[in-house]
């Protein structure tokens, strides 16, 4: 099969299972709090295939593979609920009304929403989007990143119980000239048993020790073939974000892969979820402080170029792809960007403080800045992923 054609393909199963998980998740939450869904697309564009459901959700699937959407029984049409309209203050805005010695007015009946005539469509009592409570919305809208970081939570489960969880053993597998280890006399293939006292079971335990000693003489215990060796090893050090850190000065090499139970397997799903999801705002974070580069930053021209080469290495590897790009989606949306789901929760948190919902001109606003910001992350992501691909330098 031609690279190209396996990496579109690849990409298409990657995108393809992403976003029907994210959409899935604010289908199931508006489902739970009985707001009426009109549309479940996978895909932009007319529709390749379509159907409807038992209960009138249209179920369709676009010609352009690139998103989706699940469209909510008013969700695009906030006239349905006038701005000025009463309604019943959250418990949050009734606190802060008692806090500041307010007396609160119960809010005063609603009438029901209707379609205006001439529309085919009819409202449906009690089924639209924008008449639920501040807290139902919310829901709705979190539920979409919420699925992300459960598909990835139960893909690496699933992984750690079949294919095992990957272990880099502590094994030097290149030793760095000049370095501190070099210094002590480790060599490449010698196993770290112990440092200062403490047993080692993998590199990750090399790593975490030796960065909280920045230049101090650890005593290393290690094993050479079948001799057992105790050197005293100086370590280097080196500034990160403010702090010094210490260094050994050797890399991991051997890999194993050992098979969990399946509770063992869920908590280290959790674990690796988690674990991604700080690296991620951590890579974010200096990015934004300007002590990492943007040039990390790819689009979906990256994202497909990798789907590609990590199909190749087999199904275990593309699963573990889909897993992290989960989180990174789950993550991304959780910002506080207007257009984002962060951006609609943020509303949502304003109205739940104020009582009532933030003035539409103010939210049209918001919605122009958060649209120009993707935009214009879109245009780097796209810069850097045609750079990465040697089309520019």
């Amino acid at each position: 099969m031609p690279a190209v054609l396996q990496s579109t393909l690849a990409f298409l199963v990657v995108l393809g299972v992403l976003v029907f998980v994210h959409e899935l998740g604010h289908y199931l939450a508006a489902r739970l709090v009985r707001v009426h869904v009109e549309v479940f697309s996978i895909g932009f564009g007319p529709a390749i295939a379509t159907w409807r459901d038992r209960v009138g959700t249209v179920w369709k699937l676009g010609w352009l593979p690139l998103g989706g959407y699940v469209k909510l029984h008013g969700h695009e049409r906030p006239e349905v609920v006038v701005a000025d309209e009463p309604r019943e203050p959250s418990r949050l805005s009734l606190a802060i009304m008692r806090w500041r010695g307010r007396n609160p007015r119960p809010a005063e009946p609603r009438p029901v929403s209707v379609e205006p005539t001439g529309n085919p469509n009819r409202w449906i009592p009690g089924r639209v989007f924008h008449e639920k409570p501040v807290a139902s919305r919310a829901l709705v809208v979190a539920a979409g990143p919420i699925a992300n970081f459960l598909l990835a939570m139960v893909l690496f489960a699933l992984l750690f119980a079949t294919a095992g969880r990957p272990l880099i053993l502590p094994i030097a597998g290149d030793v760095l000239p000049g370095s501190a280890a070099e210094r002590a006399g480790i060599r490449a293939d010698d196993r770290i048993v112990s440092i200062a006292g403490a047993p080692i079971a993998s590199f990750e335990d090399i790593q975490r020790i030796i960065a909280a000693h920045p230049a101090e003489t650890l005593p290393i215990t290690i094993r050479r073939g079948h001799a057992t060796l105790d050197l005293p090893v100086l370590t280097d050090a080196r500034d990160s974000g403010g702090r010094k850190v210490g260094m050994l000065g050797i890399r991991g090499g051997q890999v194993e892969y050992q098979r969990l139970s399946l509770p063992a397997a869920l908590v280290g799903g959790v674990t690796q979820t988690w674990q991604v999801t700080s690296e991620t705002v951590v890579g974010v974070a200096e990015m934004i402080s300007g002590r990492r580069g943007t040039e990390d930053l790819g689009g979906p021209l990256r994202i497909a170029q990798l789907s590609g080469q990590v199909a190749q290495l087999g199904l275990a590897s593309l699963i573990s792809f889909i897993a992290v790009l989960s989180v990174n989606l789950g993550l991304i949306n959780l910002f506080p960007i207007p257009v984002l789901d962060g951006g609609h929760l943020l509303f949502y948190l304003a109205e739940a403080i104020r009582g009532r919902p933030v003035p539409p001109r103010a939210q049209e606003y918001g919605f122009r800045a958060g649209l120009a910001l993707i935009a214009g992350l879109f245009i780097l992501a796209t810069w850097n992923d045609l750079t990465h691909l040697g089309m520019f330098h």
